[in-house]
């Protein structure tokens, strides 16, 4: 669902979100109550997807550093077979662990819609990674304020496919 299409509730939970002290709330908080209602609701949905209708994925990747697997909900894009994820942080100055996670270890589990699967996670470069951030933004407006928080750090895009 694209901004343009979400409900004014919707589309303010977004616009909050993309705020510097909103981002800063949700980067310690979300993740958290995501996790609680993804369990509550049997893999159905997160509380970041009831509150702005964003497509929310959750991804299983193994620590970089503890070998340990981890699962965080994420913002994924479809395109095709494949998901796409922002490593935005909420814009902050240091990379996801995620992010790291997925460059030691590109295999992971990603879960769409309740459904998990094996993935294989690349890295994308100009100029796919410009379309897929301009399609995220369509989504998510809070982008382009997330890249200019977190400069110089460039923020990453992965596309997860099938093995």
């Amino acid at each position: 669902m694209t901004y343009a299409d979400a409900n004014p509730v919707r589309r303010l939970a977004r616009r909050l979100a993309a705020t510097g002290p909103g981002s800063w709330v949700l980067a310690r908080v979300l993740h958290r109550a995501d996790r609680v209602v993804y369990r509550a609701t049997r893999q159905r949905t997160t509380l970041a997807g009831v509150i702005s209708g964003l497509p929310v994925v959750m991804l299983t990747s193994t620590g970089a550093k503890s070998g340990r697997q981890t699962t965080v909900p994420l913002l994924g894009l479809d395109e095709g077979d494949a998901i796409v994820v922002v490593a935005s942080n909420y814009g902050q100055a240091h990379h996801p662990a995620w992010y790291h996670n997925l460059r030691a270890h590109p295999r992971a589990r990603i879960a769409v819609r309740g459904t998990w699967r094996d993935a294989v996670a690349e890295e994308v470069e100009s100029p796919e990674r410009e379309r897929y951030l301009q399609v995220a933004t369509e989504i998510y407006p809070g982008y382009p304020r997330y890249e200019a928080r977190a400069a110089p750090r460039r923020i990453s895009v992965f596309r997860l496919i099938p093995p």
